[in-house]
């Protein structure tokens, strides 16, 4: 059964005007391309496509839903990076498989395929808050391998400044969503191919990899009596290389949305 072509930035990118006139509310046509897969926009809010490309591109058009902070230009942006990363020279450093224009990603225990043009492929549904830091990885200037020391978010390049909001969606509703429901940790490990580890001052310690050389430390104590339960999200010394502070947020901002979706559905 043949399936439908899903549409990548690029290729809506390339049927526009190119003006960047700003009609439409973005700085840029590449921008509004980003917001139009990211389901930020639709195609008729370009003034200058014709009801007839409209209707021939929609049918090839998969909306996503959209998280924050992804941003149209910050897509934009990493799509024009993207056109000159060489895969071949990247895939080894960043722990990838490199099969022509073709760079496999392994992310929780799922393989995601991205393609020079910017088309992310995977058996699960694609969701922004993994496509922006995939993408951000893979054209991140710098990186470093795993040193198995952990710091904290604050200790991250930018970390202070978004210290508050990474406490207020990451870790108080993690801690909150594991007070609830104490399989759900374990059951994390279990789904995502993350490991519980020993050495740490927590009732439940475990490492995840959303992204090969990104290893996240989520460390849970219960409550004890009078004292409230603790939850801290730590980090590889290496994430503070291989990411930029934005894209390691969107992850965990992410993750956490995600593991409350799976709480609401199963427990």
């Amino acid at each position: 059964m043949a399936h439908e072509k899903v549409l990548t930035p690029l290729e809506i990118y390339k049927v526009l005007e190119q003006s960047n006139c700003k009609q439409c509310m973005l700085p840029s046509c590449l921008a509004f391309a980003a917001a139009v897969i990211g389901g930020q926009k639709c195609l008729d809010d370009c003034p200058h496509l014709a009801k007839d490309v409209i209707q021939s591109l929609a049918a090839n058009l998969q909306k996503r839903s959209t998280v924050e902070p992804l941003q149209a230009e910050f897509m934009a942006k990493l799509l024009q990076k993207l056109q000159k990363v060489s895969f071949a020279h990247v895939a080894n450093e960043r722990g990838c498989d490199n099969d022509g224009d073709v760079l496999r990603i392994r992310s929780l225990g799922k393989d995601f395929h991205v393609e020079h043009d910017g088309g992310v492929r995977s058996e699960c549904h694609i969701i922004p808050w993994v496509e922006a830091p995939l993408l951000s990885y893979i054209c991140h200037p710098t990186h470093k391998q795993i040193t198995g020391r952990w710091i904290s978010f604050r200790e991250i390049k930018g970390g202070i400044d978004w210290r508050g909001l990474f406490q207020s969606r990451c870790e108080t509703p993690l801690r909150l969503l594991a007070d609830k429901h104490p399989e759900l940790l374990k059951d994390i490990v279990e789904l995502f191919m993350g490991e519980e580890v020993e050495g740490f001052d927590a009732e439940i310690a475990l490492v995840l990899h959303p992204l090969p050389h990104v290893p996240i430390l989520i460390c849970y104590q219960v409550a004890d009596g009078e004292l409230e339960s603790e939850l801290n999200i730590f980090f590889d010394e290496c994430c503070a290389v291989n990411l930029h502070i934005k894209s390691i947020y969107t992850l965990c901002a992410g993750l956490v949305q995600m593991f409350e979706n799976i709480a609401l559905n199963h427990y």
